[in-house]
């Protein structure tokens, strides 16, 4: 019943992390009871800030943050009382902005950063005092897509169209201790960090060659990451959890998009900070069938004066209902707020956006045999 009870609200707070953070892979599916367990679903996640100074008047109170939609999929198998593997599938990491007006020297008028995240992790377990020992680890393959629609001032407005892709392995290990009958569990989980030297090409009609298409790359890095996180049944029903997490955002300095054979060169720039995540919340069995969840989330803004992510706050709900089939549906839901910020370096000094808003709806269901 402890997965069920805080279930819902933490898909809410993976999908607003800090950063460009976005979903999580559901590892916590090997320590679900039973021989097969499969879990999938979806989170919508729905932001709105708006410039309030810049060089633009037709910026000025428009929304350049993008609707997007975080996948998770989780599939565990157990082998024998001490060995569980699981397959998990999300969208770790993202960013969407959409502009009015084209936005700064390069002249953004779209842009999305995507990364999938396909991974194998299992845990090992180990009778140990009152609960057991696991000892888990894993590898993950990272795909990123990346697109680009522009009209740059130094291409005089021109169209501009860049599309990436590359990709990135990495891995994960962890210890935890659990002890089913109070509903306890501390783990601490380590995620490497990934290296790109994405690839695709550029469109423009500034290019005079057949097809208007150059080669173009990109380059960037992704932070590490380690989390603790902690729960514990502390009356019948009832069960308190937390969490924090640090990310290595201070190695994401820039990302560069090039198209060399035209001489083009566009880093964003970011030189941001590590990233600082905390959460705490309490969950309540209301009966063997219905259990919620409600948490709140802080999260330390990353910026250093680049560019406009400050720190957010998230306040969020889930509620877990059985069937009668032996599956569960999660359904949650969250308010995230997000504060204004100023861009006091950098090409792009001087704008402003005010403090926004974002809601975020997500269904999951699993089952298990």
């Amino acid at each position: 019943m402890a997965g069920s009870l805080l279930g819902a609200a933490l898909v809410v707070t993976d999908a607003y992390g800090g950063g460009f953070s976005r979903g999580t892979a559901d590892t916590d599916i090997l320590f679900e009871p039973g021989d097969f367990n499969l879990r999938a679903g979806t989170s919508v996640v729905v932001p709105s800030q708006k410039f309030s100074a810049g060089t633009d008047p037709a910026l000025i109170g428009t929304n350049y943050l993008g609707t997007y939609v975080i996948p998770s999929t989780a599939v565990k198998f157990a082998i024998g009382e001490n060995l569980a593997c699981a397959g998990t599938y999300t969208e770790p990491f993202g960013a969407k902005s959409e502009y009015e007006s084209a936005f700064g020297l390069a002249g953004k008028v779209s842009e999305d950063l995507r990364l999938s995240e396909f991974g194998a992790t299992c845990a090992v377990f180990f009778d140990a005092g009152p609960g057991r020992f696991a000892v888990l680890g894993g590898a993950f393959v990272e795909q990123v897509h990346y697109d680009l629609d522009a009209l740059p001032v130094p291409m005089g407005g021109l169209p501009l169209n860049v599309s990436l892709e590359g990709r990135d392995e990495g891995w994960r290990a962890g210890l935890a201790y659990e002890i089913p009958e109070i509903a306890f569990r501390a783990q601490l989980l380590y995620r490497s960090g990934t290296s790109y030297g994405a690839a695709g090409t550029a469109s423009s009609p500034a290019f005079m060659i057949p097809g208007n298409t150059l080669p173009a790359i990109g380059m960037g890095e992704l932070p590490q990451s380690v989390e603790l996180k902690v729960q514990s049944g502390i009356a019948p029903g009832w069960l308190a959890f937390g969490s924090v997490k640090w990310m290595d955002w201070s190695v994401n300095e820039t990302l560069t998009v090039s198209v060399p054979l035209a001489g083009i060169d566009t880093p964003n720039e970011y030189y941001w900070r590590d990233g600082w995540t905390v959460t705490a919340g309490i969950g309540h069995a209301f009966n063997e069938q219905v259990s919620g969840a409600i948490s709140l989330q802080w999260d330390r803004g990353v910026s250093t004066g680049f560019d406009f992510r400050t720190d957010k706050w998230l306040l969020a709900g889930g509620a877990n209902i059985k069937d009668a089939r032996g599956g569960e549906l999660r359904l949650g839901a969250g308010l995230g707020y997000m504060t204004s910020a100023d861009v006091t370096k950098g090409q792009n000094a001087g704008i402003s956006v005010d403090a926004g808003w974002a809601g975020i709806l997500s269904a999951t269901y699993s089952i298990t045999w």
